[in-house]
């Protein structure tokens, strides 16, 4: 084996109960260099990688050869891979909220690498944290060594896995979808960040993703998964521009296109005036209350019947506090009108029945619908609640309707949600959002967490929804590519100001201000045209 290559995997099978989920899996990266696996989910992009570094549940056969430059992996036991996990291989896991411990600050689970594979403790462990922090560009170093994982951002903590991936100097680098839900600005540093690191320690990384821009701009070869097997791989460039197997110019094509069909109607649903959302800071002892924190600063927003306005910006920009305050769902001033009538006025059984006219789709499919309840109950449960004069057959034949209408089988009624896939559980959400026939629906980063492949599915069911129900949507996405498929006008936000606003072709297409210039940027989204 060439001393250039740093790992390798061939004919690499894993099963379940011998149902093989990766078969023949035959890859290697050598020193410095990205290697991007990618697919749908379910193609074996995780799994693989959990079972090359051995952290999948016994039950698993795993079979083939594994290579970390000379060592057989294969041949080491338990107490050999705890030697190698953390040093000679660092993980960066996909979701940092739940892979941090939220019972312990930064410094110390940081710390615990260190002392487990280098021996530091004490000052020597917490100065090589800090060195570490300020490594991964996080600001005040200092201050952040004792905080918890709650108190950080979605970037700052998945800086916090990466000081901890790479705290020993690791030859290998695994990168499971580490942008995840992250907004492109940050996904643009988090990636900039990698190959810098990669390149100054001269690791070897892996890079598992479904995002293909991600992957032209920083990966150096690609292999392509599909249900467990490679359909192709080689250089980035090669892939992409001749692509050999049909799986592979799929997902190539699968980013939203087309637009929005064209509104005729003028007449506004949604009004808001002088709309402002702050909360108060906690009050300190023996110190004056500190003036309050002001997420939306006071702003006017309008939305026609039929009309999609998409509002885009960072994490923290106030978007979805925006769409909540809209919905009287968080407390704020000014004025809103819905269907010419002031909803900061009503209250009590005047807002519910007006909440029948809005509903909302969120952006997790997986934690917004109730793991107790089959699909039937979750879809009626807001239509029982609204309309308890309807008899069960009724209610069931809407049921039926709605599922019909989002492009599920109406068996899927007796299932339960963990049946699914997150592109299903998203549908289920919408047709539970649909079944009242609402006016207005917000979408709240509704396609977050969703392949590509299943985000222009998701894109073109609700364009098709909109069309035939004539729903307006409050539409709130980092994903300008899918923003841009969606929206008519487009509402820029940067804490909690709105930096631009306008239709969505001349906002996307020649933005005005900086800071939309590098959000499109970051997106790589170019021109604006199909």
């Amino acid at each position: 084996m060439s001393a250039e290559v740093v790992f390798s995997l061939k004919d690499f099978t894993i099963a379940f109960d011998g149902s093989p989920v990766v078969e023949d899996l035959s890859l290697q990266i050598r020193r410095g260099e990205t290697l991007a696996l990618v697919g749908e989910s379910g193609s074996g992009k995780s799994v693989s990688a959990f079972g090359a570094i051995n952290l999948l549940p016994k039950s698993a056969e795993v079979r083939g050869e594994r290579y970390l430059e000379e060592r057989d992996l294969s041949r080491l036991n338990e107490r050999d891979w705890r030697t190698v996990r953390g040093n000679k291989v660092g993980f960066i896991f996909q979701e940092p909220m739940t892979s941090l411990n939220p019972l312990h600050t930064i410094v110390k689970q940081i710390g615990e690498t260190l002392r487990l594979h280098q021996g530091l403790s004490g000052r020597a462990a917490r100065e090589r944290v800090r060195e570490l922090l300020v490594q991964v560009k996080l600001p005040r170093p200092d201050e952040l060594l004792d905080t918890w994982p709650h108190q950080l951002s979605g970037g700052q903590r998945q800086r916090v896995m990466i000081a901890m991936a790479i705290a020993n100097n690791p030859r290998l680098l695994i990168a499971d979808e580490p942008t995840t839900a992250l907004d492109v600005t940050v996904q643009q540093e988090i990636l900039a960040l990698l190959d810098d690191l990669r390149k100054r320690h001269g690791m070897a990384m892996l890079l598992i993703t479904h995002d293909l821009n991600l992957v032209r701009r920083h990966a150096n070869r690609v292999c392509v998964l599909y249900r467990g097997r490679v359909q192709e791989t080689g250089p980035v460039g090669e892939v992409f521009n001749q692509p050999r197997s049909d799986y592979t110019r799929l997902l190539l094509s699968a980013e939203p296109k087309g637009r929005p069909k064209a509104i005729g109607n003028q007449t506004p649903l949604l009004e808001a005036r002088q709309l402002k959302v702050e909360f108060s800071r906690p009050k300190r002892l023996f110190s004056r209350r500190p003036s309050p924190f002001v997420a939306v600063q006071p702003l006017d927003l309008y939305l026609r019947k039929g009309e999609t306005l998409g509002i885009v910006g960072e994490s923290g920009s106030g978007k979805t506090t925006l769409a909540m305050a809209l919905l009287r769902l968080t407390p704020a001033s000014g004025e809103i009108d819905v269907a010419g009538k002031r909803l900061d006025l009503m209250s009590g059984n005047a807002l519910r029945r007006q909440r029948r006219q809005m509903q909302v789709v969120f952006q997790d499919p997986y934690g917004s619908l109730s793991p107790r309840l089959p699909v039937a109950d979750i879809i009626s449960e807001g239509l029982r609640f609204h309309h308890p004069e309807l008899d069960r057959g009724e209610i069931q034949r809407r049921v039926m309707a709605s599922l019909r209408e989002v492009g599920l089988e109406e068996d899927c009624a007796a299932r339960y949600p963990h049946e699914f896939s997150g592109g299903q559980r998203q549908r289920i959400a919408v047709a539970r959002a649909i079944i009242l026939e609402p006016e207005l629906l917000v979408l709240d980063e509704p396609t977050s967490a969703l392949d590509r492949t299943v985000q222009k599915q998701l894109v073109e069911l609700l364009r098709d929804l909109q069309a035939r129900r004539g729903m307006s949507y409050l539409f709130i996405s980092h994903d300008l590519a899918v923003v841009r498929a969606m929206a008519h006008r487009v509402m820029v936000l940067k804490e909690g100001h709105i930096v631009e606003q306008g239709e969505c072709e001349q906002v996307l297409g020649a933005p005005r201000s900086e800071y939309t210039q590098a959000l499109v940027e970051a997106a790589g989204l170019g021109s604006s045209s199909d």
